[in-house]
């Protein structure tokens, strides 16, 4: 978590994948990557693996998936508790925190992922 948090402020950048800047999915691979632990590049193909997790049992460095411009998974971002998750939003934004029961997130919420360790 610390690795993710220490991120903020960083902003978004479509394709970017590097502290310069990030998009959604290119965040995540990040994070992970400096752990050695290997994500795909895509939203979409991030949410095709690892372990589904209910809603009611995330935990940090659960994977939480959104849909927000497209059907299907479309948004990614890290859960650093039960209730709040860090990410890099839209072309406006910068990497930060967000409350996961918030109306906007709710609504938009398609499920978590628990990403396979090493």
């Amino acid at each position: 978590m610390a690795t993710a948090l220490s991120l903020r402020g960083v902003p978004y950048l479509n394709g970017g994948i590097s502290p310069r800047g990030f998009d959604c999915s290119g965040f995540t691979k990040y994070v992970f990557e400096q752990h050695r632990i290997s994500l795909p590049r895509l939203v979409s193909d991030q949410f095709k693996i690892g372990a589904n997790v209910s809603s009611d049992s995330i935990v940090a460095g659960d994977l939480v998936f959104f849909s927000t411009v497209a059907a299907g998974p479309s948004h990614v971002g890290l859960a650093i508790s039960e209730e709040q998750f860090v990410h890099a939003p839209s072309h406006t934004g910068v990497v930060r925190v967000e409350n996961l029961n918030s109306r906007y997130w709710t609504n938009r919420y398609i499920g978590a992922k628990r990403p396979p360790m090493p």
